[in-house]
């Protein structure tokens, strides 16, 4: 049994309150989506007298509330439809989370060919449209009008509205993710996709704000939930494609930035050296430890090395090596997309570079790339 303590600190490490898992992907819900909830019950309870006469009070309210969750329940399909496809097209996700204006499904790696961007963008409007669609059905199949009526038809307007706002051409929204999938097939460069795409997310936030004014000159019956819905809309817009024009360039690789320039000169030692000579000799290089029969038994990890010669200085340097697997091996004549895709992409500090003849040429320390990326 989880104490309240326990609780919190699993939610605050999360971000999210644990629902469920699915096909292996945590779905959370972040504290954000009461606080969203809460707003759409205060704001929508209101129309239902007007929208549905005879469905006022607590009528209203309930309704409302319901509302609140097939918006939810609509927003978790969107997102599973992004998670589902993400995982037929072997890219992992992290978690799956609602939250205040919507939900997020955290894809780990970036799809290496823009037709994956593509298609992993467009399963969620997808479902969202298909779900507009069973919704209006329900809704036509209902004879009289009434409060269940409001609320399935609401839903459907609902869905319909979050497939077509996602396909606005700018990012976060899932049409700037193809729009930049668009761009990225058409130059070849992801980068050039993803400025035309936050381009566009600043267009979608400066329409929203133009239709929240709207909306309070008009005098509009739903001016308050306009207003305040597109404003943090608008908000989230802004602040998402600034998030991905700060992620790309943490990704491209500088202009004028070779390899050679930031891997570091390598050493090959026995395995069999002791740890403190091979920690001096690692001084501003890699160290690569070889045994006797000619197989390599990893690269020294300066860290390891230190605490095992404190404690053992003539001990074998092999017990400070890391193994050196295939995704921690670079070409010399990788584009620098490529490397940079690789590092962020693999949990190491250090890569072996190698040449066309699969000799050592180099390593690549993570801290130099992220500091090149920084500079630039």
């Amino acid at each position: 049994m989880t104490t309240t303590g326990g609780w919190r600190r699993q939610l605050d490490r999360e971000g999210g309150l644990p629902l469920f898992r699915a096909a292996g992907v945590p779905v959370l819900l972040a504290p954000s989506w009461w606080l969203g909830s809460a707003v759409v019950v205060a704001l929508y309870a209101p129309l239902v007298g007007r929208l549905a006469p005879g469905t006022g009070g607590l009528t209203g309210v309930l309704v409302a509330a319901t509302f609140a969750v097939f918006l939810g329940l609509s927003v978790l399909a969107h997102e599973l439809g992004h998670t589902l496809v993400a995982l037929r097209l072997g890219l992992p996700v992290r978690r799956l989370r609602l939250f205040l204006l919507g939900g997020v499904s955290e894809v780990m790696r970036t799809p290496a060919k823009p037709g994956h961007e593509g298609l992993i963008a467009a399963a969620g409007p997808v479902v969202s449209v298909f779900l507009a669609g069973a919704f209006a059905l329900a809704a036509a199949a209902i004879p009289q009008p009434d409060a269940v009526w409001l609320l399935i038809a609401q839903t459907a307007f609902a869905n319909a509205a979050v497939a077509v706002f996602n396909l606005l051409p700018g990012l976060p929204l899932d049409g700037g993710r193809i729009l930049r999938a668009g761009v990225w097939a058409v130059t070849g460069r992801r980068a050039t996709g993803t400025r035309a795409a936050v381009a566009g997310g600043g267009v979608v936030a400066a329409l929203l704000v133009v239709w929240a004014l709207w909306g309070l000159m008009e005098g509009s019956e739903d001016r308050w939930l306009r207003s305040g819905v597109c404003l943090l809309t608008a908000w989230f817009v802004v602040a998402g494609a600034r998030g991905e024009l700060a992620a790309e360039r943490k990704r491209s690789w500088p202009e004028g930035l070779t390899l050679a320039q930031l891997v570091r000169p390598v050493l090959q030692l026995p395995a069999e050296s002791p740890v403190s000579g091979a920690l001096s000799a690692s001084a501003g290089r890699g160290v690569v430890l070889v045994r006797a029969d000619g197989v390599a038994a990893g690269l020294l990890d300066r860290d390891l090395a230190r605490r095992l010669a404190d404690a053992s200085p003539h001990a074998p340097a092999e017990q400070a090596a890391v193994p050196i697997r295939p995704e921690t091996v670079l070409l010399e004549n990788e584009s620098g997309d490529e490397v940079v895709e690789r590092v962020h992409g693999t949990a190491a500090w250090e890569y072996l570079v190698v040449d066309l003849e699969g000799r050592p040429a180099g390593v690549l320390r993570r801290e130099d790339l992220k500091a090149a990326l920084n500079r630039r």
